[in-house]
């Protein structure tokens, strides 16, 4: 008997396998990183900011909790190609910035619309991912968070104990760098613990493991996964019929 993880409540996008989003992000991938137009990333973002809502993304100080880094870096990068660029700096520089965030959004959709364990699970038993690899990043997933605590703890420890920069900016940063490497050797140590752990419970056997929960393929699945190539189709369509598709493979 199995006892399948099942989607979120109230988030549709969760009943998608993630075997099947990560097909998906791989047929974004492709084509995104294919030709550096405009009209491509314009058209395959558009489609991804629908899925929002499917994946629970509602609230918008949650929603910029999640996206101002990917923002950043998106911004970041149109600015530096409209400053380097002739004549076409700022048409460059938006298709660039597109890129990035059409990119990285469909890891944000599948980090809030999907449990690790499911997709730990489905990696093990549709892409034969080694159980070893998954389920060990699985467990460094869970174990981020502690980072947050951890770097709290320290930084109020030292506070308690007078440490501290004030406005001094050379001060705060070689804190936060002794900060930084606390913490790192706190993560090797439990790394390695973790790491002992799972080889004692046979994770480095070599011995096929058996899964309890189990991962099924589904039509929408299918779907889901026909409907992205559909997207990417039409927004390539688009880019070559306006004029402005230029393939990287062409000099």
């Amino acid at each position: 008997m199995t006892a399948t993880l099942g989607p979120i409540p109230g988030v549709r996008l969760s009943r998608v396998n993630p075997v099947a989003q990560l097909t998906a992000m791989g047929v974004v991938t492709l084509v995104l990183l294919t030709s550096l137009d405009v009209v491509t990333p314009a058209v395959v973002v558009a489609a991804e900011l629908c899925l929002f809502p499917a994946a629970g993304l509602t609230d918008p100080r949650d929603l910029w909790r999640r996206t101002w880094p990917l923002l950043l870096g998106a911004g970041s990068v149109g600015v530096v190609n409209v400053l380097l660029s002739d004549d076409a700096g700022a048409l460059t520089g938006l298709g660039l910035a597109l890129r990035v965030v059409g990119l990285a959004l469909p890891g944000i959709l599948l980090v809030a619309s999907t449990d690790p364990v499911r997709l730990a699970d489905a990696l093990t038993i549709h892409w034969r991912v080694s159980t070893r690899f998954a389920y060990g990043a699985l467990a460094a997933l869970r174990l981020a968070p502690l980072l947050v605590t951890e770097f709290e703890t320290v930084r109020l420890a030292r506070r308690t104990r007078g440490v501290e920069a004030g406005r001094n900016p050379v001060a705060r940063v070689r804190l936060l760098a002794g900060v930084a490497f606390t913490l790192l050797v706190g993560a090797v140590r439990r790394g390695s613990r973790l790491a002992t752990a799972m080889d004692a419970r046979g994770f480095d056997s070599g011995i096929p493991r058996s899964n309890a929960r189990g991962s099924t393929l589904h039509r929408r699945d299918t779907a889901f996964v026909a409907g992205t190539v559909v997207v990417c189709a039409v927004a390539v369509t688009l880019s070559v019929l306006t004029g402005s598709w230029s393939p990287v493979f062409v000099g």
